[in-house]
């Protein structure tokens, strides 16, 4: 497990932080019974922003067609709905929320070309809530292969107030490599073709890289050239 390379200047500032705060309360209070839990919750603070910025290592499943969770988190929506952003037509939703235990670094849930990227101010609303979707600050990523486009969006939540995307239109990307992360409880909407086979439930668990949201239709693949 590694740290992602965005939080070392927040693990930076917690930990200075963290650590004259100790330094002082145990400088300038000399009763254990209020000095030491609060040292210890200063320590466990600094501890979860570490835990916070993990990046795990997952066993990726192979095959051009699956399509991988963006997030750790639960399915919250799992629906059919019209996309009217980008692909203007009616697509699969599959929304992950994820709360502040769970991985916030995002990744790529297909390998292709990254055809549409935008970033949309919003605000804050409680991320698993249906109006987030649109009201929130997100971006919206679009990926095209041979097997179709997957569209997606990662949005903020009440108490996240940065989103990084590492998507650029024209430069591709591969599932499972990271994509971008979104820090301190947000949500990853999905938006899949009709045809696609959905693998996952409402309420589900799931774990970026290694959990398939979904199978694409093989029959998009284009034939070889012999």
């Amino acid at each position: 497990m590694t740290v992602h390379r965005g939080g070392w200047r927040i693990i930076l500032v917690v930990w200075a932080t963290c650590s004259l705060l100790i330094w002082l309360i145990l400088h300038f209070i000399s009763c254990p019974y209020v000095s030491l839990p609060l040292v210890s919750l200063l320590i466990f603070l600094m501890g979860f922003v570490m835990f916070f910025f993990r990046v795990p290592s997952r066993v990726i499943p192979e095959g051009d067609d699956l399509v991988t969770a963006v997030a750790d988190g639960e399915i919250v929506v799992l629906d059919r709905v019209y996309e009217p952003e980008y692909l203007k037509r009616e697509c699969m939703q599959v929304s992950i929320y994820m709360d502040f235990f769970n991985v916030h670094v995002n990744f790529w849930p297909v390998s292709g070309r990254v055809t549409y990227y935008k970033y949309h101010p919003g605000k804050y609303f409680l991320a698993f809530l249906p109006k987030a979707s649109e009201l929130n600050e997100h971006t919206s990523v679009c990926m095209e292969n041979d097997c179709g486009e997957v569209f997606f969006k990662q949005l903020a939540g009440t108490f996240c107030r940065r989103i990084e995307c590492y998507a650029e239109v024209g430069k591709t990307g591969s599932r499972g490599k990271q994509c971008g992360i979104i820090k301190f409880g947000s949500r990853i909407d999905m938006y899949l073709p009709l045809d696609a086979d959905i693998k996952v439930g409402l309420g589900e668990e799931v774990r970026a890289c290694e959990t398939v949201i979904a199978v694409l239709d093989k029959k998009r693949l284009k034939p070889s050239s012999n």
